[in-house]
C-alpha cells in the first residue's frame, strides 16, 4: 500500500474512532438514566451500559491514584508481609549479619531504605516502592556477603528506577484491592485483610522486563564499586542462581527466576562488565 493510501486509511480510521468515542460517551450519559441491564449496539456489538459505566469508573479511579496513594499502599503491603512471614529479629544471627552489611545504606536517591530477613528457605529477595528490601534466609545461606550486598544493590536499583512503584500500581489494578479507590474522591482507602492478600498475590507474581533487569544489574554493579566490594559480585550471585537451578534446590530458586529472567545471560553480561572495569584500573 502506498503512502497516499495509508494516509486515506488513517483519516478514515481516525474519523471512525471519533464517531465511536462520541457514541460511547452518549451511551454512558444515557446510562445515568437507564436501567443497568440496558444495552446498546455499537459497531455491531452489544454493550452493557452498566458494565461500561463501571469500567470507565474503574479506569478513572485508577488514573487518579497519586504517588502518595502508591506509597501508602506499599507501606501497608509491607506491614502485611512482615506480619505474615517469619521476620528475623535484629538480635538473631541473620539479623545481625544483614545489619552489618546495610548499616551504612541510609539514603538512596532521597529514599530511606529499610531491610529485613525472612526466615524461609526460598532463594529470593524483593523490594517495594517505599524502600523496603527483604532478603530470604535461603539466599543468605548460599551467598557470601559481597554477593548478598550486590543482590541488595540490584533491588535498590528497582526502587530508584521506580520499577517497584510501577509494579505495585499494576498489581493494584489486577487485584481486588482496586475496590478501595473511592468513586467520588479517587483516594485509596485503607486496604482490608483480603484486599492486601489479593494485592500480595498480584505483586509477587509480577515480572520485570529484560530492560528493567539489565538496568537494575547496572545499578548493582555501580553500587558494588561504591561499596568497595568485588566488582564480580553480581556476576557471581547470578552464576550461583544458574548453578542451583539445575540441582536439588531448583524448586527454591524457581520463583526468583520467574521474576528475574535470563539469569545466565545476565551473569555473562555482568562478568564482561567486571572484566572491562578491572582491565581499566591502573
Amino acid at each position: 500500500m502506498n503512502m497516499k493510501n495509508n494516509q486515506i486509511c488513517n483519516q478514515h480510521h481516525g474519523h471512525a474512532v471519533r464517531l465511536s468515542l462520541r457514541a460511547l460517551c452518549l451511551a454512558l450519559l444515557l446510562a445515568a438514566t437507564t436501567p443497568a441491564t440496558a444495552q446498546i449496539k455499537l459497531g455491531g456489538k452489544k454493550i452493557d451500559l452498566g458494565k461500561a459505566a463501571a469500567a470507565v469508573s474503574d479506569a478513572v479511579n485508577a488514573a487518579t491514584l497519586s504517588d502518595e496513594d502508591i506509597a501508602r499502599m506499599s507501606s501497608e503491603y509491607m506491614e502485611w508481609m512482615d506480619a505474615n512471614n517469619p521476620l528475623a529479629s535484629s538480635e538473631s544471627e541473620l539479623g545481625r549479619r544483614l545489619d552489618s552489611l546495610t548499616r551504612n545504606i541510609t539514603d538512596v536517591n532521597g529514599i530511606k531504605p529499610n531491610f529485613g530477613v525472612y526466615e524461609v528457605v526460598d532463594v529470593n529477595a524483593f523490594a517495594c516502592g517505599d524502600g523496603s528490601i527483604r532478603v530470604c534466609a535461603g539466599l543468605m545461606e548460599i551467598m557470601d556477603d559481597n554477593e548478598v550486598l550486590a543482590v541488595i544493590g540490584h533491588e535498590l536499583g528497582h526502587v530508584c528506577h521506580t520499577d517497584t512503584k510501577d509494579a505495585m500500581k499494576n498489581a493494584y489494578l489486577m487485584s481486588a484491592a482496586k475496590n478501595a479507590v473511592g468513586a467520588a474522591g479517587g483516594t485509596a482507602a485503607k486496604l482490608t485483610e483480603s484486599e492486601l492478600g489479593s494485592l500480595a498475590e498480584a505483586f509477587t507474581s509480577s515480572k520485570f522486563s529484560r530492560k528493567q533487569e539489565n538496568e537494575a544489574d547496572d545499578y548493582a554493579f555501580d553500587f558494588s564499586i561504591q561499596q568497595g566490594i568485588d566488582p564480580y559480585s553480581m556476576a557471581s550471585a547470578l552464576g550461583k542462581l544458574v548453578e542451583l537451578s539445575g540441582g536439588s534446590k531448583s524448586g527454591l530458586v524457581q520463583k526468583m527466576f520467574s521474576s528475574h529472567p535470563d539469569s545466565a545471560a545476565r551473569a555473562a553480561r555482568m562478568k564482561e562488565k567486571a572484566d572491562a572495569y578491572v582491565a581499566a584500573q591502573p
